[in-house]
């Protein structure tokens, strides 16, 4: 009796463990998914036109750069 007891306990706490698992696994889903939903502004690099996410440039100016040396050589600083 004390076996199957044992066994019962064993199941139990595997099924908890799958299902916390799966449930984050959907959690996690459920966040991409919303993330990748998300438009995101697009703005050129003043010095190379490249295109990239407005996060990701540098401002100076109102002018965007796609990088800290393409920010200088467009304003003529030496590096």
């Amino acid at each position: 009796m004390s076996r199957l007891l044992l066994l019962v306990v064993i199941a139990a706490v595997v099924y908890w463990l799958l299902r916390s698992y799966r449930n984050k696994l959907r959690r996690e889903e459920k966040r991409d998914e919303a993330a990748a939903g998300q438009a995101e502004d697009m703005v050129r690099c003043a010095h190379c036109g490249v295109h990239l996410p407005k996060r990701e440039s540098i401002r100076e100016d109102g002018i965007f750069f796609c990088g800290e040396a393409h920010r200088r050589a467009h304003s003529g600083k030496p590096e």
